[in-house]
């Protein structure tokens, strides 16, 4: 085995090995980073409220410290840990269209660490499905990045055949679930805004976001 596949471990998608989650958690509890399945892509995780994990992930992905990254929560109730307000319409949507396939921005909770949220005072957030990345924040205490598993600029991989060998390098674990849905990823609407704004169409038409909260998709355009 070479040192790139040591850190790669094959995990059952359906029922993951319970020492697989345990050791992904430790790893996130100690400021390391993984590769772990999420519905659609593969993603790129560490602990949220960790300012030197956080950056951690921009440096592997290359990514613009301008771009905020989103993260996965384990319940709702671990929403207060990073957003300051959850609005009605915030609420509608997650009772629509959570778990997975959308991702919400809210007025980000003060205290988080500034590259997370790019100094936006924004944070986005998604209650993942995928059984991989669902038992990995029910294993740790806070929340979890949720980039896609890619460099800035380039496409995000279904499969980690496709993962980029300088991701590989750098990450701590790579948990392989085998081939996943690909797609669009997640839709991500932002409700800080007045009307709330699609900011990306994914996995939900903006038109069905916006007809469940009661918003003319047309004004939207």
């Amino acid at each position: 085995m070479t040192g790139k596949q040591k850190n790669l471990k094959f995990i059952n998608p359906d029922t993951p090995e319970p020492d697989l989650i345990l050791e992904a958690a430790n790893i996130i509890k100690q400021g390391g980073v993984i590769v772990f399945p999420t519905r659609g892509l593969y993603g790129i995780g560490a602990d949220a409220l960790n300012l030197k994990a956080v950056q951690r992930v921009f440096e592997i992905k290359q990514r613009p410290l301008n771009k905020p990254v989103s993260v996965l929560i384990n319940d709702l109730k671990d929403l207060d840990k990073v957003a300051a307000n959850v609005s009605a319409i915030a609420k509608l949507i997650m009772n629509q269209f959570w778990p997975g396939k959308v991702t919400i921005i809210f007025q980000a909770k003060k205290g988080l660490p500034k590259n997370l949220t790019a100094g936006s005072g924004k944070i986005g957030v998604r209650l993942p499905a995928h059984k991989v990345a669902c038992a990995i924040v029910s294993s740790i205490t806070v929340p979890l990045t949720g980039t896609s598993a890619n460099i800035s600029g380039i496409a995000g991989c279904s499969n980690i055949k496709a993962l980029d060998p300088l991701i590989l390098d750098r990450v701590n674990l790579v948990l392989d679930a085998g081939c996943l849905k690909g797609g669009r990823g997640s839709s991500i609407i932002d409700v800080t805004l007045n009307p709330p704004a699609v900011l990306r169409e994914g996995e939900i038409s903006a038109k069905k976001i916006l007809q469940i909260i009661g918003q003319d998709y047309g004004k939207n355009c």
